[in-house]
């Protein structure tokens, strides 16, 4: 009798600790889905602005934004300072030029004859549309207009600027083969 409680008492730990690390897997791989990984799907509202803090975008109160962490389709300084947050986790991120859209790139500025610039787009800030040679859509800005020629830029609107985001993680999910 006695040594039938003993194997009892022994088959209850045996199943007990089993009952424990099942849960404690389970746990941690929550724990996996619930942070802001290489290869999560990770959806989130956040709001730009410049150092004037002037808002220059905002998906707040709207359609979350979503991307996949690491695929390198946000920029860098923001991707890398949402590393490892959670669901519900928010941050305020300074991201600066370099870490963004990068600083401004004086071979990006192009001098050329006012005839190959529509007449109305012929002020500074207006901006371009066209295509490459290899048909890509391009797009400048009008930088200075001068008595024959029209300087036109070339960089990403946002280059050399420090970016402030507020972000807040709103839901990460595993990607399909992660």
């Amino acid at each position: 009798m006695k040594q039938q409680r003993i194997s009892l008492w022994i088959v209850f730990g045996t199943l007990l600790g089993a009952l424990i690390g099942a849960v404690a897997i389970q746990a941690e791989a929550q724990e996996q889905t619930t942070t802001v990984t290489s290869g999560t799907q990770v959806a989130i509202e956040y709001t730009l602005k410049l150092e004037n803090q002037a808002v220059l975008e905002t998906n707040v109160g709207s359609t979350p934004f979503t991307y996949v962490q690491g695929a390198h389709r946000i920029v860098p300084g923001l991707e890398k300072a949402l590393e490892g947050m959670k669901i519900g986790e928010s941050k305020q991120v300074t991201v600066p030029p370099e870490d963004g859209y990068g600083t401004v790139n004086k071979e990006a500025f192009l001098e050329v004859a006012k005839d190959q610039i529509p007449s109305d787009a012929q002020t500074v800030g207006a901006q371009l549309q066209g295509q490459n040679a290899s048909g890509q859509p391009v797009r400048a800005r009008v930088a200075e207009v001068k008595d024959n020629t029209v300087i036109v830029d070339f960089n990403h609107p946002l280059a050399g600027k420090t970016l402030y985001f507020d972000v807040k993680v709103l839901n990460i999910q595993q990607t399909p083969g992660q």
